[in-house]
């Protein structure tokens, strides 16, 4: 082989190492991020964005080991890839895996009152809920049936009945209810 090639293709450690260290790397910040919760997926500020690209950096040596070869990358990222998209798998066929790895819900607000015990829980502040909530157009939680915090960090509202926006269809069942109304003989 020529020396040139060598970086490209000569590894330091075996496959099956970089393959386990990169399956523990993964599984560490998967435990981690789960542990840190849904709000740092949520309302993720500065200072959680400077922790999200430091953590690469510091669990790069981890993956790689004494191993600075193309291939070796190239194999750490098959092994990262792969496995991520069989946990994905694994999570859609399996509840106990999809509550394991995902997490559930939590609903923040039930009947237009927040759930401050659950928000605490979850770390989010009064300002950081009001800020959620005007990004999905509402004004007062009080307008709000139920509204859930996903696994994923997305917010999902359900408005009471009399908050709700009026769709088309509302319109136009409304707009031929008074036309019936209007048309109708009076007695």
């Amino acid at each position: 082989m020529t020396d040139w090639l060598t970086p490209f293709v000569s590894m330091d450690i075996s496959l099956v190492e970089k393959a386990l260290r990169t399956v523990v790397v993964y599984l560490g910040i998967a435990i981690l991020l789960r542990l840190a919760g849904k709000r740092l997926l949520a309302q993720m500020n500065s200072l959680d964005l400077v922790v999200v690209l430091l953590l690469s950096n510091v669990v790069q040596n981890a993956i790689i080991g004494p191993d600075n070869s193309v291939l070796g990358g190239l194999v750490g990222a098959v092994v990262l890839i792969g496995f991520d998209l069989g946990m994905d798998l694994l999570a859609q066929r399996s509840r106990f895996v999809r509550h394991l790895v995902v997490g559930r819900h939590a609903d923040v607000i039930t009947n237009g009152i927040p759930e401050q015990a659950q928000l605490h829980r979850l770390g989010i502040n009064d300002r950081e809920l009001a800020l959620a909530l005007r990004r999905q157009g509402v004004d007062d939680p009080s307008q709000i049936e139920v509204a859930s915090l996903e696994p994923e960090g997305d917010l999902l509202v359900k408005l009471k009945p009399g908050d709700r926006a009026v769709t088309r269809d509302d319109l136009a069942a409304a707009v031929a209810e008074l036309k019936g109304m209007l048309g109708s003989p009076r007695a």
